[in-house]
């Protein structure tokens, strides 16, 4: 075979029918993608893409029985020579629209969508599939109610607004919105593609849904990326408690073992134990959103969610001790100013009715018996171990009344891989961090390989080196290459120092010397 820079190669004559066959069908792959999907624009998006819709069973036990849409967009590879097998993005919550987090992730993808298509869709309860969204209260009021009962009341009314809304026609409609029922969606949108085999990269609860789709449908799946890894036997309300508590406390000894940060807050510890003992109380804060000042009831609900949300990202959570320290002292906007910085991004929110369906169906038996009934009277929180307390209180009410799908035993099964799977852990991650990886890749077996970058917290394909790293990954030839890729460069990743804010002494300019005669 000779190149375009006029170079005679021989290439093994499988390997050349291989390159040959994967040439020959891209073409008509795209034909076909194109055929199912018209041009459009997506917010946040500077080029036209193409976007898709799916009709689906709303219960896959009855396929000619009521129906909804699964909306999906391909961004189409910017080279000629396109690779057949396109790479899926399987967002996070659960409760992430795939379609909104585009923005976001593309320029993550940019070497990946060189030759390939990457296609982002909607999972069914989120974005425009059969959306399950409750109210969004980011803007409420601090004065509003934000503890456990009012929680509750909310995601009641939530059900009770869903159960009829269309395409709904009942709350027994919320028990097939399930992770196994998509990625029968999923997997259908493959098809109507015209996909041969894909490329999964899952985030978060993504992670869970793309181990869902292996035992599924292994022959169609090339290879996967799982960042923050949350296997379907992880009870996440309950091990989300454990997790934040041990990442907080982590940043706590971080903090004593830092003579910076020791010297910057020496009583971080006791302070967070007294801001705590001394909840609820009134207190006057400025809104971190409308810049509005209210006077509200400051409880250990809002103080616990306010903490946990920043430790998410290490670049945040390197504010915590002073907001905690200026809390302490009764002034409280550094704190819910980091709890709204994740939240308030594009793709943050949550379709909370699709959140709960799943996680209710999946995880709600397994967290029935492991929690015991509260106690008449019980404290709500620990002051010893407040995260473990709170995380888990609001799922065990909440799937108490909620809608439960039916999950199969086999879902809790992780079968050994039948093809390549890169694991993505951070050292620091609240919510996943590498003990539920370390697990599932003893379970994947010798076609896993995990990363844990040791100063990373939850999501690492934006950081450093690990965008390339996941092309190359996916972009070997093989899975033997694959799982070779060269990692090391992560082990240079820093922990965010702590935040100091600035101070500056006041200036007192001298008077202005004016000359006589001068105007």
């Amino acid at each position: 075979m000779e190149t375009a820079a006029g170079l005679k190669v021989t290439l093994p004559w499988r390997a050349t029918g291989v390159a040959l066959l994967v040439l020959a069908c891209a073409p008509a792959l795209r034909a076909q993608a194109d055929a199912v999907t018209t041009s459009c624009r997506v917010p946040g998006l500077a080029n036209e893409v193409r976007c898709g819709v799916l009709r689906r069973p709303l219960d896959a036990a009855r396929p000619d029985g009521p129906q909804i849409d699964i909306h999906y967009m391909v961004v189409p590879a910017v080279a000629r020579r396109r690779l057949p097998d396109p790479v899926f993005l399987l967002a996070g919550g659960p409760g992430q629209s795939a379609i909104a987090l585009a923005p976001a992730v593309l320029p993550l993808f940019a070497r990946l969508n060189n030759r390939r298509d990457i296609v982002f869709v909607d999972q069914r309860g989120t974005g425009r599939s059969a959306s399950l969204e409750c109210e969004d209260r980011r803007h409420a009021p601090l004065a509003e109610p934000a503890g456990l009962a009012a929680q509750l009341a909310q995601l009641r009314q939530c059900l009770a607004r869903l159960s009829t809304a269309a395409p709904l026609t009942s709350t027994d409609d919320l028990r097939f919105f399930t992770t196994a029922m998509a990625m029968q969606d999923l997997d259908a949108v493959r098809a109507r593609l015209g996909a041969e085999r894909i490329n999964l990269v899952g985030a978060s609860y993504g992670t869970r849904a793309a181990l869902e789709y292996a035992r599924q449908f292994p022959e169609r799946l090339r290879r996967s990326v799982l960042d923050g890894v949350a296997p379907p036997d992880m009870v996440l309300p309950t091990s989300g408690g454990i997790d934040t508590q041990a990442a907080f406390d982590a940043m706590l000894a971080d903090c004593e073992r830092s003579p910076a940060c020791q010297r910057a807050h020496p009583t971080l510890r006791a302070d967070w134990a007294a801001l705590l003992a001394s909840l609820p109380k009134p207190v006057s804060a400025i809104h971190p959103l409308t810049g509005q000042r209210e006077t509200f009831t400051l409880d250990a609900d809002r103080v616990l969610g306010a903490v946990r949300g920043p430790l998410y990202a290490p670049s945040l959570a390197a504010g915590l001790p002073q907001a905690i320290g200026e809390a302490a002292q009764g002034r409280y906007e550094a704190l819910l100013g980091l709890a709204d910085a994740l939240a308030s991004r594009r793709g943050g929110t949550l379709a909370m009715g699709m959140h709960f369906s799943v996680l209710c169906a999946e995880d709600g038996p397994r967290l029935a018996r492991e929690m015991p009934a509260e106690a008449p009277g019980a404290s709500p929180v620990s002051l010893t171990a407040p995260f473990i307390d709170h995380a888990a209180r609001l799922y065990q009410q909440a799937c108490a009344f909620w809608p439960r799908g039916t999950v199969p035993a086999a879902f809790y099964k992780i079968p050994v891989a039948s093809t390549a799977t890169l694991l993505l852990s951070g050292g620091l991650d609240p919510a996943t961090p590498p003990r539920h990886a370390d697990r599932v890749a003893r379970a994947l077996g010798p076609k896993a390989r995990q990363v844990t970058v040791a100063n990373a917290g939850h999501g690492l394909m934006g950081i450093g080196c690990v965008r390339e790293l996941m092309f190359r990954f996916i972009d070997a030839a093989d899975d033997v290459a694959a799982l070779a890729v060269d990692a090391s460069c992560v082990a240079d990743i820093p922990r965010p120092l702590v935040f100091e804010p600035l101070t500056f002494e006041p200036v007192n300019p001298s008077p202005p010397v004016v000359e006589k005669g001068a105007r």
